[in-house]
């Protein structure tokens, strides 16, 4: 074996699970470093060991750290020094390995220096802010309807004649509410609905920003405006404002480093000095909407009743945390597919194409004085008109009064919208001077702008649909936190919903600094310390927006369920699972235990008490139209499910953790809780009850089914299944639950074209009947739309959850062919299971190792297979028709097969006339 340059090239390094490694919330933070491509011919590339290199800054000497490791993935900091707050640091990487060539001879190399990551810690303490959390005097100005007045704070100030140059300069920044900062008259940053949505009495993120650029010698300005947002909005379906405060707030400090001088210099922080007053935003809410005044840019001298005190906010400051979660951004703008006028002759309606969460921006617009423009906001039309009863109170209006001046850009900026129509009034097509087109408005989509890593598509123009169904649905609801829809009255952290989702969520995106934020959130509030909140309970959602309070009819009891509850089991598990961060189940271990110990109400057997309300397989297709718990399958049932599954998980972590005696403990109760399950659910002839495709899918996925008989009762199982999905003609009978489990349930037991046959079925309830009916996001009900068009009347019928988009992961598993094997994916499963009725799928997952793609095509019997595989990992492959599998290093490869589909078409249990046709 000998030397040569490498093959590979290694990218630049990130830090612990943040974003962008600007504002890392930790004093040694772990490094992680990608690897690009392999040339052709070269295979097995495996890393022996790595170099870090770390500098203060360029001209100055660094350290360079090399560890024999193959470990590219959270490495430990190399370095003694433990960083403080606002270090800043250059690190690059370079790596030693050795691969194998087509000749079959192995070679050993080193890479080049990766690309230079900047490393900048955040202001790790509460201490390290000499600034004041402010607000204005006495009480928060408001609206005849209750709400907020946005308002603007500001304040002068003038950059030091200084011997030294201005080096850096940093805006620390957060608040109350939303907020969105100019320096001379300059946004700061492009981030939207800053600091998102948080559980503010208990962690505070803030933001930091390079407004170096935005500085200028001599006198400067900086503005603050602040509107409601999640803080003080009237938020859900109670419409409860100020859930966290009666007055909003801003804490803001800005600094400076000049090049001689050992530690930054204050140029600005808030305190009561500063001045507050009106602006043209005259109102703003989440639901609402914003309505803006064009006519008080005019006003040259505001009156007493435009301005106020400022004063030090008596509300609390938490934790400030700097943030691992990207901040919410416009990520893609959408032009006009279609403009008309509603069937009243009334308005116009802009259909943008495209379900999404975001808001419209006008390009370019004037209007007379007085004129007033009104959008309205809306998911679907029927009749001609939208159809805003699925948003229930919320008005998703946004208005702009107009006094004679232009517009150009303007777009609401403290509120988002779930909508792909917009109703307008006030400006149409027929306008002489700004007729509207399609290139005067633009729909800007705004999620959390987190690094895209997984894709799927296929022959099949449906299913691809499907899938991108799924992907649009999980852009609309991961804004800040991870909601169930982003368009009614709710818009709220649902824990089940993300529990049934998280494993497609981690293959579509790297979810890892969204989640874990939003995983400390929930162990917070799971372990409220408040006279109405028992601890240990997992909140329905989160941040508990409905906590129940003093004086406060609106809030809710603890409400233990499961599934919803064994999200800060499941979800943490998940994350480990795709990230191979031990680190996600250390830091929730806590909440694991305080769940399943104290959060739960038991019955005598240790399994859930059957008193206990559940939600259950929510959404059942075969449940009341307005009474979504009462489906097939007992809820209790359900949770005493998910119970078992979670309590294995919780054994399986502290094996992982080094905690043998809670294993045992843990492995224990497992085995009494399955015991228990099996004299509770299992007739003597070996039937599941209750009967339901739900419950029988649970039972398999979760290994409830006793092995002394061999595998008699789970094969009685798995054909009691079979038989109930060809009674329903291969159409869906499960909510939320079951749909997220039965797919690759029948996979596993050997009934994959059963699952084909589920997915092909067009007629609802059914994964691609709403893709017929021109759907672009998924649907929270299978019929959220009727045949003939109309809205499913059911109070519930929202057009954009993700919850049933969880056949995605079953699109990347099964047809595409891709799953982790190990956590963190260094060593991943590649078989595909094809179907005659596709040609071809493609799929590809951007690891934390680098690149896995796979691409197959089905011509007659012949079955050809393209896979990359990324350096430092391996695949193990499994071709259609072949009994071996075989294991692989990095390399991109060719395989072919001969693949004869069998038992298909499946036949259903009907009559001719009512069967599906594949």
């Amino acid at each position: 074996m000998h030397t040569s340059s490498a093959p590979v090239s290694v990218l630049p390094p990130t830090f612990e699970q943040h974003h962008d490694g600007f504002g890392v919330h930790c004093s040694r933070p772990r490094i992680s470093w990608r690897f690009s491509d392999s040339s052709e011919g070269v295979t097995n590339w495996t890393q022996t060991a790595y170099e870090i290199e770390i500098s203060e800054r360029i001209g100055v000497t660094p350290q360079v750290f090399k560890v024999e490791s193959p470990d590219s993935v959270l490495v430990p900091w190399p370095s003694p020094e433990t960083l403080c707050s606002r270090t800043r640091r250059q690190v690059r990487v370079k790596c030693h390995g050795s691969y194998t060539i087509s000749s079959g001879h192995k070679k050993s190399s080193v890479t080049e220096w990766s690309p230079f990551s900047i490393l900048e810690i955040s202001l790790l303490h509460n201490s390290d802010w000499g600034a004041h959390m402010i607000t204005v005097a006495k009480s928060w100005p408001l609206n005849p309807d209750g709400s907020a007045i946005p308002l603007s704070f500001v304040k002068s100030f003038t950059l030091p004649v200084h011997s030294g140059k201005v080096e850096r300069a940093r805006l620390y920044i957060t608040s109350h509410g939303t907020y969105l900062a100019r320096i001379n008259d300059s946004r700061v940053g492009n981030h939207c609905l800053s600091p998102g949505w948080q559980s503010y009495h208990k962690r505070l993120h803030y933001q930091v920003f390079d407004i170096g650029h935005l500085l200028r010698p001599g006198s400067n300005d900086i503005q603050i405006e602040v509107a409601s947002g999640w803080f003080a909005s009237a938020w859900t379906w109670a419409s409860r404002r100020f859930i966290y405060g009666s007055r909003l707030g801003v804490l803001a400090q800005l600094e400076a480093w000049y090049t001689d001088a050992p530690a930054p210099a204050t140029l600005v922080a808030t305190d009561d000095t500063w001045g507050v007053s009106r602006t043209a935003l005259a109102s703003s809410e989440i639901y609402n909407g914003e309505f803006y005044d064009q006519r008080r840019i005019l006003t040259s001298s505001p009156g007493e009743v435009d301005c106020f005190t400022c004063e030090i906010s008596p509300i609390r400051v938490s934790k400030l945390i700097s943030p691992d979660a990207p901040p919410v951004r416009v990520v893609d703008r959408i032009a006009p597919k279609e403009i008309f006028k509603s069937r009243s002759g009334n308005a116009t309606i802009v259909d943008f194409g495209q379900n999404l969460a975001g808001r419209v921006c006008v390009r370019r617009l004037q209007k007379p004085n007085g004129s007033c423009v009104t959008f309205r906001h809306a998911e679907v039309i029927q009749d001609g008109e939208i159809q805003t009863r699925p948003l229930r109170s919320t008005k998703a209006t946004d208005t702009l009064l107009f006094a004679g001046l232009e517009v150009v850009d303007w777009h609401p900026a403290y509120t988002f919208h779930g909508f792909r129509f917009v109703e307008i009034t006030g400006w149409s097509a027929d306008d002489r001077e700004f007729p509207l087109t399609d290139s005067s408005i633009v729909a800007e989509v705004l999620q959390t702008d987190m690094a895209r890593t997984g894709w799927f598509s296929c022959s099949d123009e449906d299913v691809s649909r499907l899938h991108e169904n799924s992907l649009w649905s999980m852009r609309s609801n991961f804004l800040s936190v991870p909601t169930e829809c982003p368009s009614r009255d709710e818009r709220m952290g649902w824990t089940g919903d993300l529990n049934l989702f998280a494993p497609t969520a981690n293959f579509l995106y790297d979810t890892t600094g969204m989640l874990r934020n939003w995983l400390q959130d929930l162990y917070e509030d799971q372990m409220e310390e408040s006279p109405h909140w028992r601890r240990g309970v997992v909140p329905l959602f989160i941040p508990n927006c409905l906590l129940k309070t003093n004086g406060i009819e609106h809030g809710w009891d603890p409400m233990p369920n499961g599934v919803w509850g064994d999200a800060s089991v499941m979800v943490p598990w998940e994350l480990y699972q795709t990230y191979g961060d031990v680190e996600f189940l250390e830091a929730q271990f806590q909440s694991m235990l305080h769940y399943l110990e104290h959060g739960i109400t038991r019955g005598k057997d240790g399994l859930w008490d059957p008193e206990q309300w559940q939600f259950g397989d929510w959404l059942d297709p075969r449940a009341p139209q307005n009474d979504s718990g009462r489906g097939t399958t007992d809820g209790v049932f359900v949770a005493d499910c998910f119970l078992i599954a979670s309590t294995g998980i919780v054994v399986e972590v502290a094996r992982l953790l080094g905690k043998p005696d809670v294993a045992s403990r843990f492995q224990n109760t497992s085995e009494r809780l399955v015991q228990s399950w099996r004299s509770k659910y299992l007739t003597e002839a070996g039937l599941i009850l209750p009967d339901t495709a739900t419950a029988i899918s649970l039972a398999l996925s979760f290994n409830l089914l006793p092995d002394s008989d061999g595998d008699a009762m789970r094969h009685l199982a798995v054909e009691r299944l079979a038989r109930i999905i060809r009674l329903n003609d291969f159409k869906i009978t499960s909510g939320f639950v079951g749909t997220a489990y039965l797919p690759q349930v029948l996979t596993d037991s050997g009934k994959v074209e059963l699952a084909y046959a589920m997915l092909f079925q067009r007629r609802c309830p059914s994964y691609l009947y709403p893709v017929t009916m021109g759907a672009t996001t998924t649907w929270e009900r299978w019929d959220s739309m009727f045949p003939d068009g109309s809205v499913n009347p059911g109070s519930m019928t929202s057009f954009n959850h993700h919850a049933l988009g969880s056949i995605a992961h079953w699109l990347h598993v099964v047809v595409g062919g891709l799953e982790a094997m190990e956590p963190g994916w260094r060593v991943f499963r590649v078989q595909p299971w094809p179907n005659v009725k596709l040609t071809c799928a493609a799929t590809r997952f951007e690891s934390k190792y680098g690149r896995i793609a796979v691409k197959w095509t089905l011509k007659g019997n012949h079955f050809s297979m393209w896979l990359q595989v990324p350096p430092n990992s391996k695949a193990i492959v499994s071709m259609p028709g072949e009994e071996n599998e075989r294991c692989i290093g990095s390399g991109k490869y060719r395989f072919e097969s001969q693949f004869v589909q069998t038992n298909w078409p499946p036949k259903a249990l009907l009559p001719p006339w009512g069967r599906a046709e594949f």
